[in-house]
């Protein structure tokens, strides 16, 4: 089981201890993960780090949308990594891209030196650089120890071939991780494709809300319609059937 690392894409302190308790072995912490992924907040983060044994990265995203970020943005990111090396956080994730499309090498190597000893992923942002070939050696070159992609197409099945074009390039010196649309169901093809030896998934189950009196009338998002009564929690079943998948 060792040669194989789940890292569970994680809404909340819960989904963590659920996703421990399926086996996972890393926990990627994230707020808004419609949004693909906000930095959690300061209480989440205590708590996860209080109830897991497993490793623990905190995205760091300070909005949705492009990964192009203000002085202001760049000012917050800083505070929420130094944030996470006093919590105890074992790593964290981000990436930043100039206009066009490329690794932007100054304001990384600025958060690179605020995170310190931590351990680096930089994250979906590579989905959308321009040159993905280029892009892997500047982030090796960086410092960072994994790459979460998928494969620049809507899933990590989609993208698999460019993923183990990555990994072969790669050789070694960088983790490359594939993740989006990763399940029970694909993870064993998605390995046998790109040769991965690490997976980023939610494995997440609908949970349906105990509230009896229920105003339907109303969104909190307002015109956009979202589900009110009803919660996506990790699964410790599915992290464990997604293990038992790569070992068969």
């Amino acid at each position: 089981m060792d040669k194989y690392l789940i890292e569970v894409c994680a809404n909340s302190a819960y989904s963590g201890i659920q996703a421990q308790k399926g086996g996972a072995r890393r926990i990627e912490l994230c707020a808004g993960i419609p949004e693909g992924g906000t930095t959690p907040s300061y209480g989440e983060i205590v708590m996860a780090r209080e109830k897991l044994s497993i490793q623990l990265h905190v995205i760091i995203r300070p909005r949705s949308g492009d990964f192009l970020y203000s002085p202001m943005e760049i000012d917050i990111m800083e505070r929420d990594i130094e944030m996470c090396k006093q919590l105890g956080v074992d790593g964290v994730v981000f990436g930043c891209l100039t206009a066009d499309g490329k690794i932007d090498l100054e304001l990384c190597r600025r958060l690179v030196n605020v995170a310190g000893n931590m351990s680096l992923t930089f994250h979906r942002a590579f989905d959308v650089c321009a040159n993905p070939f280029d892009a892997l050696e500047q982030i090796i070159e960086l410092g960072f120890n994994h790459i979460l992609t998928s494969g620049q197409e809507m899933s990590a099945l989609q993208g698999a071939p460019l993923i183990a074009e990555l990994i072969k390039q790669a050789s070694g010196r960088i983790i490359i991780m594939p993740g989006c649309g990763v399940n029970e169901q694909n993870i064993a093809q998605i390995r046998d494709i790109t040769g991965a030896c690490e997976f980023h998934m939610s494995a997440r189950e609908t949970i349906v809300s105990s509230m009896i009196y229920r105003n339907e009338k109303v969104s909190m998002g307002g015109e956009v319609k979202i589900a009110e009564f009803s919660n996506d929690i990790t699964s410790s079943i599915r992290v464990r059937n997604s293990l038992q998948a790569l070992l068969q």
